[in-house]
C-alpha cells in the first residue's frame, strides 16, 4: 500500500462504505500551536492529536521529541477511534513533518493501513467544519517494532557501515548555524539530505516515486546495506523515512536525532560539507 493519499482519493474514500479514521496533527516547529487552527476548521470527522504531548514524550535525555510511552500512545489512538482493522489517514497543515511522525508511530507500533494526506490541509478543496467529533473508541493495541528504530550507538554504527542521512537544512548539517540545539554540526559519517528536497516547493506534495528513487540513489541509498535517517528531534526525519518508503527503500529512524546526540558531550561532532 502506498503510504500517501491524494485529497481527491481521500474525498472519495470518505464518502465510501469504509471511510478512514482522520487524525489532524497540525504542528509547526516554533509555533503557532495546532489546536487553535483545528478549532477554526478541520476535515469533517477529524480528531486532533497533539504532537508535543501525544506523539512525543517529555523532552529530556532522549531529545526534544522522544518517542511517547507506548501505552499512553495506544490510549490516544483508541480515543481517536483507531482500531487495528480500520484505515487511518493523518494530515497536518501542509509541511508533512507532523503527519509523517504520526504515520511512523502507527506503523512502528503495528498498524498496517495508515497514510499521509499528500500536501496536507493546504491541498484540501472539500468542506471544513468546526464541529468536534466524538468517535466510538477503537481497539488498536500498539506493539512496537514493526519498523526499524535506531538509538545513538546504532546511528553511529550505521554512519560507518551503511548510510545515515541527515534530514536537516544543509546549513545546520554543516554547522554554519544552530538555532535550536546546543552544538552545531552533524553525526560523523552522516550524509546531508534535506527533507525539503523530497517535495515540490510550491505544493509540499511528494515528488514522484521515480524522482525520489533517483534522488536517494545519488545519495548512495541503493548501494548501502542499511539506511537510517535523523534530523533535529526525530520529526522531519520521519518525513524522510516516508519519502524513502515511497521510493521503495526501507529505512530506520534515529528518533533522538541531533537533539539527543548533541546533548551528550562524549559524542563526536563533525562540521563542514563533508560527512567526516
Amino acid at each position: 500500500m502506498t503510504p500517501i493519499i491524494t485529497a481527491t482519493e481521500l474525498m472519495s474514500e470518505s464518502a465510501g462504505a469504509r471511510p478512514p479514521v482522520l487524525l489532524d496533527v497540525r504542528w509547526q516547529l516554533g509555533g503557532p500551536p495546532g489546536r487553535p487552527a483545528y478549532g477554526s476548521g478541520h476535515l469533517p470527522g477529524a480528531v486532533y492529536v497533539d504532537l508535543d504531548t501525544e506523539l512525543a514524550g517529555p523532552p529530556g535525555a532522549g531529545g526534544r521529541h522522544p518517542l511517547p510511552d507506548v501505552t499512553a500512545f495506544g490510549a490516544v489512538m483508541r480515543r481517536a477511534g483507531v482500531s487495528g482493522s480500520t484505515p487511518v489517514v493523518v494530515y497536518d497543515g501542509g509541511q508533512g513533518w507532523a503527519a509523517a511522525r504520526a504515520w511512523w508511530l502507527l506503523r512502528w507500533t503495528g498498524h498496517r493501513n495508515v497514510r499521509v494526506l499528500d500536501g496536507g490541509l493546504a491541498g484540501w478543496e472539500g468542506p471544513l467544519t468546526t464541529e468536534v467529533p466524538a468517535p466510538e473508541p477503537g481497539d488498536f493495541t500498539p506493539v512496537p517494532g514493526a519498523l526499524p528504530l535506531l538509538d545513538a550507538d546504532g546511528a553511529a554504527a550505521l554512519a560507518r557501515a551503511g548510510l545515515l542521512l541527515d534530514a536537516r537544512a544543509a546549513e545546520r548539517y554543516r554547522g554554519d548555524v544552530e538555532p535550536i540545539d546546543p552544538v552545531a554540526g552533524h553525526v560523523p559519517g552522516a550524509v546531508s539530505a534535506p527533507t525539503t528536497e523530497n517535495v515540490d516547493a510550491d505544493t509540499s506534495t511528494f515528488r514522484s516515486a521515480e524522482e525520489l528513487s533517483e534522488r536517494f540513489k545519488k545519495l548512495g541509498a541503493l548501494d548501502a546495506a542499511e539506511v537510517g535517517v535523523y534530523c533535529g528531534s526525530g520529526v522531519s526525519a520521519a518525513h524522510e523515512v516516508l519519502a524513502l518508503e515511497i521510493a521503495g527503500i526501507p529505512a530506520a529512524l534515529y528518533a533522538g536525532s541531533w537533539s539527543e546526540w548533541s546533548a551528550d558531550g562524549t559524542r563526536p561532532v563533525a562540521t563542514g560539507p563533508d560527512p567526516r
